[in-house]
């Protein structure tokens, strides 16, 4: 029987192909996959409908027995695949997670640290060299007990909530420090004294008249003088309250809440007439810097005739309390940068920038100061016609103990 056609050697003559028609059988070279075919087979992924949409043509075939080869890697291609893999995003795991949290907490407490110092330098010298020259050294309020005066005036900002309430002074000399409290402050301790405004007491070089002269007469070192002589206390720090700024800083700590009995207040004729009017139901209430501002100078309560300015520096003291438990809260610290640069604006203080960080922190150690008032035991004419208020020397001496001893 003749060989197959298709089993023969091919001669040199002989094609690399051949033509078939239909209806032809393959030969057996074509069907068996043990036999070494002249071609290699390719295949290709269907391409996508985003790639048809983007316009991609299919890549070309290399030629048979021969394979593409890619382009050695240069330097700069190895840069930039190094550096691609170093930002790309790897998988998060708690642990790293606890350590981005960590850089973000100590980037923003840092950040808040240098707005705080900042804003302190540029209050830095706001107190005349009288007033600190009768200031007794003092310490470092974490480790250590100073005692600090706190003043607030009558004066008024010139522009803002208050600028046109009638009869307002508008400049420091001149003004009344309607607000005079005493705290111990530094060491683990916070007690505060109040003394009451019409509180008659001697002024040097004036004579018997209200404490609260003293200030509009000399100043704040004249002040601190008068309430060194009535108290017998040393003062190694005061702070005069801005109340322009007050309530900035109230706000920047995201408000207070107090719970107070039911006011009905209208400073200076009230709103219509260019002053303060605040109503409040008896509860507890978040107030806003304006607010809280308002409670602290309302002294005359048309929903409790009662009260009177001992309930003012009663609510003042709350006030002070309530600011403490706001600054610990966890929506301060998203405020800190904030209230970092508001808070020494709201002073004019002999501190530094540390110094005053150091009362902050030991604010914060000392907790909630229990209120405590000066009494006054009886009330008597002065020399210009009006009624001061008179306090036992056995009052200022207990009271005195109770802040410096506890």
């Amino acid at each position: 029987m003749p060989d197959d056609p298709s089993d023969r050697a091919p001669s040199d003559d002989t094609p690399e192909y051949r033509v078939y028609r239909a209806g032809e059988d393959l030969p057996r070279r074509a069907t068996r996959p043990d036999v070494e075919r002249p071609y290699t087979l390719y295949s290709s992924r269907p391409r996508g409908l985003r790639a048809r949409l983007r316009g991609e043509e299919d890549a070309e075939l290399p030629e048979p027995g021969r394979q593409r080869r890619e382009k050695p890697p240069t330097e700069g291609s190895r840069w930039r695949r190094l550096t691609w893999r170093r930002l790309t995003w790897r998988r998060l795991t708690w642990r790293r997670g606890l350590a981005y949290l960590g850089i973000a907490i100590v980037a923003w407490v840092l950040l808040s640290f240098v707005l705080f110092m900042i804003s302190a330098q540029d209050q830095a010298g706001s107190i005349p060299a009288a007033a600190q020259a009768e200031l007794a050294p003092g310490g470092n309020m974490l480790t250590s007990t100073d005692t600090v005066l706190i003043l607030g005036t009558d004066q008024r900002p010139r522009s803002g909530p208050g600028s046109k309430e009638p009869g307002s002074d508008y400049s420091d000399a001149g003004s009344n420090s309607d607000t005079i409290m005493l705290w111990r402050i530094g060491g683990g301790v916070s007690r505060r004294l109040s003394i009451p405004r019409d509180t008659v007491a001697s002024i040097p070089g004036l004579g018997t008249a209200k404490i609260n002269a003293a200030y509009s007469f000399g100043g704040p070192a004249l002040a601190v003088k008068t309430i060194e002589q009535f108290t017998g206390i040393k003062f190694n720090h005061v702070i005069i309250v801005n109340l322009a700024n007050f309530p900035k800083f109230i706000d920047a700590i995201g408000g207070i809440t107090l719970k107070t009995d039911k006011v009905c207040s209208n400073i200076s004729g009230g709103v219509s007439k260019g002053g303060f009017t605040l109503d409040l139901s008896a509860g507890t209430h978040h107030l806003t810097g304006e607010q809280a501002l308002i409670l602290a100078r309302t002294r005359e309560n048309s929903c409790n005739p009662s009260e009177n300015d001992l309930t003012r520096e009663m609510r003042q003291q709350q006030i002070l309390n309530a600011i403490k438990s706001q600054l610990l809260s966890p929506g301060t610290f998203f405020r800190l940068p904030w209230a970092a640069w508001d808070a020494p604006r709201t002073l004019r203080t002999d501190m530094g920038g540390f110094t005053l960080l150091s009362l902050f922190a030991a604010s914060e150690l000392g907790g909630s100061a229990p209120v405590q008032i000066l009494k006054p035991s009886g009330s008597v004419t002065l020399p210009d016609g009006g009624d001061g208020l008179t306090i036992s020397p056995s009052e200022i001496s207990s009271a005195v103990h109770t802040l410096i001893d506890g």
